[in-house]
């Protein structure tokens, strides 16, 4: 490789990171700090909402990546009973209390993106089977895995037997 070629090459990576990440990097980013942001308040030293305020004037990141991360930090945090109630219902051989901090911390925010936002839940579910991967294992991979298909299945076949509501 010529020097004018990888002087070019690298001029071209250090464009690309100074450009603002797709929505995809952005919503894989906020992953990664709610994540983080949720595992950290499992110690219970400070709120995760916090926490990931934190994070954010740390790293810098940008917008969508910001604004993700608190969506979904605000949908377990808001729903933790309901979830947690949840994954005892779908895994009662997996209490809650009982699990890892880090799997629980998996299985609250994969069930909190699940059914608290707009990503379509086949996406969803692989990204935080990849996160169990990366950061639990393959066991942790296995339940985030079954735990999050079914409750995918039970809310899709749940809105499908729904009646539909008439006038009022």
């Amino acid at each position: 490789m010529t020097r004018s070629a990888r002087d070019a090459g690298s001029e071209t990576g250090a464009r690309a990171r100074k450009r603002a990440p797709d929505e995809v990097t952005a919503a894989r980013l906020g992953r990664r700090l709610a994540l983080a942001s949720l595992f950290e308040a499992e110690f219970g030293q400070r709120t995760a909402a916090s926490i990931l305020e934190r994070h954010l004037a740390e790293g810098g990141a940008d917008q969508p990546t910001a604004e993700f991360a608190q969506a979904l930090v605000a949908s377990v945090v808001d729903n933790r009973e309901r979830i947690d109630a949840l994954i005892e219902r779908v895994a009662p051989a997996y209490p809650v209390v009982q699990l890892a901090r880090m799997d629980r911390t998996l299985l609250r925010s994969g069930i909190g993106e699940v059914l608290h936002s707009g990503t379509p839940p086949r996406v969803a579910i692989a990204e935080w089977v990849e996160l169990a991967r990366t950061y639990s294992g393959e066991p942790a991979r296995r339940l985030v895995n079954g735990v999050l298909g079914r409750i995918t299945r039970d809310s899709v076949a749940g809105a499908r037997r729904a009646p539909e509501p008439g006038p009022q």
